[in-house]
């Protein structure tokens, strides 16, 4: 006999309407559910750990305290999600405007933990390749490289991108198709020096070599 699928909004769905209720535990176990997620989107946003860490605590902080506000029109996770990218990106532009952008960027680090297996030559490889990406990908415009972010290494569909940055699906697509262009050019052109990270116990998921594969970037940059 077949089993039906638990649906996670659902779930998600659910555990708000507790929670909206007094339900501490049910907020606890919401926020076992995204914070992983919310993470990995500000340090893709940010470039930077300790903002990351610290966002993610802040959003899950103001959804609590927001959390009768909340109407259920759209899912709790784009809601979140809206108040993450918000965060983020003002973190990013007051870092910017110090000039306390890191030469060490954590998500290489990660990504380098992740999908080199300890593999010197792959390592090499990559380091070369994701550090190029992740250039090229800090060079778009804000709204872009959000969408892309949001797309391509956080899975959401255009639809659920465009509710969590207030656009229209249209234009969660046209972002990216021209953001995919870019990335091409950028990984086509003569290589550059990119900074050498220092090693990190704390990998995360393959999200760049997974970015290479689906839009069909080249994975090893030319010389």
């Amino acid at each position: 006999m077949q089993q039906n699928s638990v649906n996670p909004h659902e779930v998600a769905a659910t555990l708000v309407k507790r929670a909206q209720a007094g339900d501490r535990a049910a907020f606890g176990e919401l926020v076992r559910r995204y914070r992983e997620r919310i993470f990995a989107l500000a340090l893709h946003l940010t470039g930077n750990e300790s903002d990351a860490d610290d966002i993610a605590q802040e959003v899950f902080l103001r959804a609590f305290n927001a959390l009768d506000q909340f109407a259920g029109r759209s899912e709790f996770f784009t809601w979140v999600y809206r108040i993450a990218v918000n965060r983020a990106l003002n973190a990013r532009r007051n870092r910017k405007r110090r000039g306390e952008m890191p030469l060490d960027d954590p998500r290489l680090t990660k990504a380098l933990a992740a999908d080199a297996s300890g593999d010197p030559v792959l390592t090499a490889e990559l380091r070369r390749t994701y550090g190029r990406l992740l250039q090229a990908l800090d060079r778009l415009p804000a709204e872009m490289r959000t969408s892309v972010v949001l797309v391509a290494l956080q899975g959401l569909s255009h639809h659920e991108a465009a509710v969590v940055q207030d656009c229209s699906p249209g234009t969660i697509a046209w972002r990216i198709h021209k953001a995919r262009e870019h990335l091409r050019r950028a990984l086509t052109r003569p290589s550059y020096p990119t900074p050498v990270p220092p090693p990190s116990p704390r990998p995360i998921s393959n999200e760049l070599r997974r970015l290479l594969h689906e839009w069909g970037l080249p994975a090893v940059a030319p010389s």
